[in-house]
């Protein structure tokens, strides 16, 4: 009792011819066997551009290349430590100046 018998399948086969008629039938399976056929299509282009090479980058005639400027860092600048009473500039701590005293003759 559960199962379709072939007379079931018979008279819904004449139902569908008589509604749809039998050129409407052959339209959509013709329409039904072109989608299935761009599907396949768009599916082999998708896979063989992830398996194809990067195109080459463009190549720039040595004309066109602008040359670059050296990069420049902003050295801080050196802070001076000033005798208040003197004004003179005092050398830092741990830093050996030669001056014309400093320095032995022969």
């Amino acid at each position: 009792m559960g199962g379709l018998s072939l007379w079931h399948w018979i008279i819904v086969l004449l139902v569908v011819l008589i509604l749809f008629g039998r050129g409407r039938i052959s339209d959509i399976m013709g329409d039904f066997g072109k989608g299935i056929k761009s599907f396949k299509e768009g599916i082999n282009d998708e896979s063989g551009d992830r398996h194809a090479a990067p195109p080459p980058p463009p190549v720039v005639p040595p004309a066109q290349i602008a040359p670059q400027a050296p990069v420049q860092t902003a050295v801080p600048p050196v802070a001076t430590i000033v005798d208040p009473a003197t004004g003179v500039p005092v050398p830092e701590p741990g830093m050996t100046h030669l001056s014309s005293e400093n320095k032995t003759g022969a």
